[in-house]
């Protein structure tokens, strides 16, 4: 009985591991959005991002759940769009207008060298190109499986935090996940970016958000 309880311990530890390894190369294998980290505290970040280029789309959850928005997003990068182009998957997919979702902008961020030549006009209903602007968030990192409580719990966590710090964020909290839907939870990367209006005095040394982004699991 000890020996088979061993072996099944052995065995789980075995399999987390080896998913936990395919979580971190699977995500690595993704071009990522870049951002500088200006503070870092436990799972709580500040951090600066440039514009970026999204395809996007409204995004209205029913009681039947999505209505396709990613999956307008996927034709898309599959060729759905004036030069019948292919483009990379990236992550995070950014879901902007509040934590609620109700009504919210799905986007896929557009590869560095797709957003420099210029992304290909959509041809799909309901695609457009969008700038997502700039500038300094607070972030806070948490996983398991998004939903809007699970969001608006982190983002009351995130707020609280911001004012310990002396900082004043918008009234919408936005989403990023960086996960394909069959990851696990307790493996999953989700985030909640909240824009700072009122930035502290506070200029910790920058990291680039490229190398934290896989390094910091």
């Amino acid at each position: 009985m000890k020996r088979r309880m061993v072996v099944m311990i052995a065995a789980s530890v075995v399999m987390v591991s080896v998913v936990l390894g395919w979580n971190l190369t699977a995500r690595a294998a993704y071009e990522s959005a870049p951002y500088k980290v200006v503070k870092k505290e436990g799972n709580y970040e500040i951090r600066d991002y440039p514009d970026l280029v999204l395809a996007a789309t409204d995004s209205q959850v029913s009681s039947k759940g999505r209505d396709g928005s990613f999956m307008r997003l996927f034709r898309y990068i599959s060729g759905d769009n004036e030069e019948k182009q292919k483009i990379s998957m990236t992550t995070p997919v950014f879901m902007e207008g509040g934590v609620d979702r109700s009504n919210a902008l799905m986007g896929f961020v557009m590869p560095k060298s797709v957003a420099t030549a210029g992304a290909p006009t959509p041809t799909g209903a309901g695609v457009i190109l969008h700038t997502r602007k700039g500038g300094r968030f607070a972030v806070i990192r948490f996983s398991g499986r998004m939903n809007d409580k699970l969001a608006e719990k982190n983002e009351q966590t995130l707020r609280n935090w911001m004012k310990l710090q002396g900082l004043i964020g918008i009234a919408e909290a936005d989403t990023a996940g960086y996960d394909p839907p069959f990851t696990p939870g307790p493996l999953r990367r989700n985030e909640i970016l909240i824009r700072i209006e009122s930035p502290s005095t506070d200029s910790s040394t920058a990291s680039e958000g490229v190398a934290l982004n896989e390094t910091s699991e």
